[in-house]
């Protein structure tokens, strides 16, 4: 999985469009992409990797980098 992101609607779309279009030059399938309508948060499937292209305020809310974070505290054992 790869989580980046674009200054600007436009500049994540851009991005978008230039990723799909080297996954299929590299793989010869054409990925899945979705979000390009808004360009907000853009998907792209390529079957191996998903590449998650974000605006940074959209990045910030859906905060995907936290399914990562490890939290001490709820891996501590209790002792009974």
């Amino acid at each position: 999985m790869i989580i980046a992101s674009g200054r600007s609607g436009r500049h994540v779309s851009a991005l978008a469009d230039h990723v799909a279009q080297e996954a299929k030059r590299l793989t010869g399938r054409t990925p899945s992409v979705e979000g390009m309508a808004n360009a907000d948060w853009v998907l792209i499937d390529t079957g191996d990797v998903i590449v998650h292209l974000f605006r940074p305020e959209v990045r910030e809310f859906y905060n995907l980098e936290k399914i990562w974070v490890s939290d001490p505290a709820s891996q501590r054992v209790r002792a009974s």
